[in-house]
């Protein structure tokens, strides 16, 4: 699976600043995410069958470029790392020029929604998890991903 998210900005999404506002971008990555989830093989039905969903437990945004109403751009998605019911995932928006726009890191958890708690992927979404974990293994890690928040003192 080459997961591939394309979008342009609505009017709705700009600020005052005249660009994306911060929340929208992450609107963008949420949108993305759950087509993402989906391309795992986890779509409705799926949820339906096996009672399973996905959760988001933690995100880390990195804004770097500016972009404006009618800016087409793309999201793409790597699995940096995954276990039996977990998946740390970064996503990368980029502008139609190939620029890096801005990033997501972010750790997702599979729910056994009998239970309420997280589970084991069903066997198919792990087969498909650890397919393209495998196909992403040569990748390099991304600047952005492990980052953390802080004021650096000399």
């Amino acid at each position: 699976m080459d997961f591939q998210f394309k979008q342009t900005v609505p009017s709705e999404w700009v600020d005052y600043n005249g660009h994306m506002n911060d929340a929208e971008y992450n609107t963008a990555f949420s949108q993305a995410t759950d087509a993402f989830i989906e391309g795992i093989g986890l779509n409705e039905e799926a949820r339906a069958r096996f009672h399973y969903t996905i959760f988001t437990l933690e995100t880390h945004t990195c804004y770097l470029q500016e972009m404006k109403e009618g800016e087409a751009f793309t999201i793409t998605a790597q699995v940096l790392d995954y276990d039996a019911k977990r998946i740390h995932l970064f996503l990368s928006m980029h502008h139609d020029d190939g620029d890096l726009a801005a990033t997501l890191e972010e750790m997702l958890m599979g729910i056994d929604q009998n239970e309420g708690r997280g589970a084991p992927f069903p066997d198919p979404v792990a087969k498909n998890i650890s397919e393209l974990y495998q196909k992403q293994a040569d990748q390099d890690q991304p600047k952005q991903a492990g980052r953390t928040i802080g004021i650096r003192r000399k």
